[in-house]
């Protein structure tokens, strides 16, 4: 359903530390990209699957990065551990708790989430989905 998700930041070092410590423990791997011009990025891929993709650029417009309000990205976990693991690795790395790991019911059967915020005040969820069978 999607090619690639972009969140934007104002320090590209800082927020590539933040992605690799909450991404490693989900299976992502960083990819390494050339931007033909563009802007400096960095991007995480399932290393059996070429899309999606993961992506944190500074702006195209070289204006200051802005979180969106309302929005977030969700990740998905193989296991409420990698869940707990990501979580933990996100903060040590500079993120803010935004809701401590745990089940969420209210979601669904099986549904076990996390919250935080990156360093550039994204919204990241790090969720098991008990209920859904991931690709292998």
């Amino acid at each position: 359903m999607f090619s690639h998700i972009t969140v934007g930041t104002n320090d590209l070092d800082r927020a590539a530390t933040f992605y690799e410590a909450v991404l490693t423990p989900l299976g992502l791997r960083r990819r390494v990209v050339s931007p033909d011009g563009g802007p400096p990025s960095a991007c995480w891929v399932n290393p059996d699957h070429p899309l999606p993709r993961f992506y944190v650029y500074c702006p195209y417009n070289l204006k200051k990065a802005a979180a969106g309000n309302g929005s977030m990205v969700a990740f998905a976990a193989p296991h409420p551990e990698a869940v707990d693991a990501a979580y933990t690795a996100g903060l040590r790395a500079g993120g803010i708790d935004e809701g401590k790991p745990g089940p969420r019911q209210h979601y669904g059967s099986g549904y076990y989430g996390a919250y935080l915020r990156d360093p550039d005040g994204n919204k990241v969820h790090i969720v098991h989905r008990g209920d859904v069978q991931l690709p292998v």
